[in-house]
């Protein structure tokens, strides 16, 4: 790192501090959530509870984006993706970094007790230790399990949104979760084939890394044939309706064509093309739960 760059004031650039919070991902994050609350009430949520719900809980996930910027400085200026982060290419000092991450996540858990509910507090701070610690800190450098073990953290955001609205845990906002859980090894493993070269350089043993290209594309297509039947359960609780159930299984068939196409394929020819449609997936399957969601009250109040 060229050490003339760093910046040794605590105000950098505002676009360099946007960066630490991994806005694409943050995004996806709060239209999850979102979709939680929308679900979980038959009627229209309060303009204050999706206000606060999403401020808190986006907050959340940007503290531990930027804690895990913190956490990968060193890693991050090895590898192609990442060494151009603010982090890696000296324009934030880390300390400057960990103040900024620790303020958003003290700023979401005030937010979240005071305009919410302290049990949406609680659950977002152990999904952001989740990711932020237990995964970036631990299983992340120990085992090539730890997208699959850390996936529990990504997977939180429509529980999140869940019980802001309604203050409880149910069957439904758990299914949401487990949708979520079994999509982020095949979205992520697609990446990671695509960056096995850089991985293996900083020394972090993701799949790919420690059992192989051949291995890693074989449990893609395992873990999307368990999603395809995963994602039918809303329609098997009755959670959705028959909207659900045909887009579902439309988006389910179009993800395990790709992994199909990445295990059939040399190396990582169809990685990226896999890793893109794994996002489109995920967005639009939640379209669809609010779509259908919001079909049925609209159905039942004519009827």
């Amino acid at each position: 790192m060229n050490k003339t760059k760093v910046k040794t004031d605590f105000l950098p650039h505002i676009g360099e501090y946007y960066q630490l919070c991994k806005p694409k991902v943050v995004y996806l994050i709060l239209f999850t959530a979102l979709a939680g609350m929308l679900l979980s009430s038959p009627t229209m949520v309060s303009v204050d509870i999706l206000f606060f719900g999403l401020l808190g809980i986006g907050l959340g996930a940007a503290s531990g984006a930027a804690i895990n910027h913190w956490v990968d400085r060193r890693i991050d200026i090895v590898m192609a993706r990442t060494k151009n982060r603010p982090l890696p290419q000296g324009n934030i000092s880390s300390k400057s970094a960990l103040i900024f991450a620790i303020s958003l996540g003290v700023l979401s858990m005030v937010i979240l007790v005071a305009f919410v509910n302290t049990m949406t507090a609680i659950l977002t701070f152990i999904s952001l230790v989740g990711y932020a610690v237990v995964y970036t800190m631990f299983l992340k450098h120990s085992t090539p399990h730890n997208i699959v073990l850390g996936g529990a953290a990504g997977a939180a955001p429509p529980v999140l949104g869940w019980v802001a609205v309604t203050n409880e845990l149910t069957v439904d906002a758990m299914l949401l979760f487990l949708i979520i859980f079994i999509w982020t090894p095949p979205h992520f493993w697609a990446l990671a084939i695509k960056r096995k070269d850089e991985y293996k350089k900083a020394g972090v043993p993701m799949l790919p890394v420690t059992h192989g290209i051949a291995f890693t594309k074989l449990h893609i297509v395992l873990y999307t044939l368990m999603l395809l039947g995963i994602s039918l359960l809303p329609f098997v609780t009755q959670m959705s309706g028959y909207l659900y159930l045909a887009g579902s299984l439309g988006l389910g068939l179009g993800f395990l064509y790709y992994a199909i196409k990445l295990y059939q394929s040399k190396a990582d020819e169809y990685a990226m093309k896999t890793f893109g449609y794994s996002i489109f997936y995920l967005s639009a399957l939640f379209a669809l739960l609010i779509s259908d969601h919001y079909l049925r009250e609209i159905i039942r109040a004519y009827i």
